[in-house]
């Protein structure tokens, strides 16, 4: 064979093994040791959230991979294909017997059996974790900037919880007056999750702290935190399909009246048989717009221990109480407001959960307040008890 056509079959097989190396993907390690028990199988799943409401979301995303847990506990796999920016996945594990990688353990944060990570193309990550307690004994070896983020989340979400939890794994058990004692410990949960992301400069910390604020989805009671985070991450550009999917989810026309936004003006039909404009009922200086119903027991508990007193002692010109119900019957309503002595003006559509106004304000849970200023802007809302009482009087002074 000729000298030339040797050279350039070797050129050829040369070109050809330098394309096949080039065509591999990268890959990341994922490496460590979990102590199991026989509750556990043997197994840890790579889980890739494919848009953010798979963040943190009970069978949720897609396995990527996946690696069998050695009797010492240890483990290690590779997986393809990563991005070379940083992107979410979630470690599980999983109870014996259990068929679903994807299913997460949430009732109990100190138990979930799942964590979150951020990871890309040649990175190693060497992890150590209890089985029972995955999320909470969870550790990475020198973690990258983000990933230090996350333990720093989960810690402030563990320590949130520690302090509210009486109340929180009480919640299939709350009854109808202990709801808004529920609902303040829901938020004082909450609030340190909120304050994080708010104040983080990594982007997909701060979208598993909104995960982690509401894995329903449900942001009525917190609507402008959502908001506030579609604002701070709209304009990320090598992300920005799921900044518009966090976007939606904040959505100005699905969220409740905003905190700063002015209350829409409509007609309101009133007890005494007339239409008023809302603005033309407010007081010069504040104003509490309550929605509630006669069968609400906790709306008829705030109407006898917390608005009458409120009104009793600053009822006048500067201090308004505008109750709207969402009541279908007429005697119900009117016999709800002599029973509670709620002599401040009232209204009502008489329509039940299908009303104008509670569509106009783009809610559906009750009780619920809006505290207004003079011109009819929003600025405070869902105060109850003793929260809404010290608010008023010390707008007043």
């Amino acid at each position: 064979m000729p000298t030339h056509k040797v050279y350039g079959l070797f050129s050829v097989l040369m070109l050809f093994q330098t394309i096949s190396q080039c065509s591999i993907p990268p890959s990341a390690t994922i490496r460590g040791t979990i102590q199991l028990t026989q509750e556990w199988k043997p197994m840890v799943y790579l889980v890739q959230p494919r848009n953010f409401a798979e963040i943190a979301s009970n069978f949720g995303g897609i396995v990527l991979d996946s690696a069998h847990i050695a009797s010492d506990g240890t483990f290690v796999f590779s997986p393809q294909k990563l991005n070379s920016i940083p992107m979410l996945f979630q470690l599980c594990i999983q109870k014996t017997g259990n068929r679903f990688p994807t299913q997460l353990l949430e009732d109990a944060p100190l138990a979930a059996n799942y964590m979150p990570i951020v990871l890309q193309e040649n990175t190693t990550l060497d992890i150590t974790a209890q089985a029972d307690q995955f999320q909470a004994t969870f550790n990475i070896k020198n973690p990258a900037a983000e990933n230090r983020a996350l333990l720093q989340l989960r810690n402030i979400r563990h320590k949130a919880w520690q302090q509210e939890q009486s109340w929180l794994t009480a919640a299939n058990h709350i009854d109808e007056h202990t709801l808004l004692e529920h609902e303040a410990a829901l938020l004082r949960f909450q609030i340190p999750i909120m304050a994080f992301a708010d104040s983080s400069a990594y982007y997909w910390p701060a979208l598993v702290a909104a995960r982690w604020v509401s894995p329903t989805g449900d942001y009525e009671r917190v609507p402008e935190f959502m908001w506030k985070q579609c604002e701070k991450w709209r304009s990320k550009p090598d992300l920005s399909t799921w900044s518009a999917q966090l976007c939606q989810a904040a959505n100005r026309e699905k969220l409740p009246v905003l905190i700063g936004d002015t209350i829409p003006d409509i007609p309101l039909p009133m007890l005494a048989g007339d239409t008023m404009l809302l603005h033309t009922l407010l007081g010069s200086r504040i104003t509490v717009l309550d929605i509630w119903a006669s069968w609400c027991a906790p709306c008829r508990r705030e109407n006898r221990e917390v608005l009458n007193p409120i009104w009793a002692k600053h009822k006048n010109a500067t201090f308004q109480i505008i109750g709207y119900s969402i009541d279908s019957s007429p005697n119900a309503w009117k016999s709800a407001i002599d029973k509670d002595g709620a002599s401040w003006p009232h209204a009502s559509h008489l329509s039940g959960d299908a009303t104008p106004f509670m569509a106009a304000l783009r809610i559906t849970t009750i009780p619920a307040n809006f505290i207004l200023d003079a011109q009819g802007k929003v600025i405070a809302k869902n105060l109850h008890g003793e929260a809404l009482r010290i608010f008023v009087e010390d707008y007043l002074k």
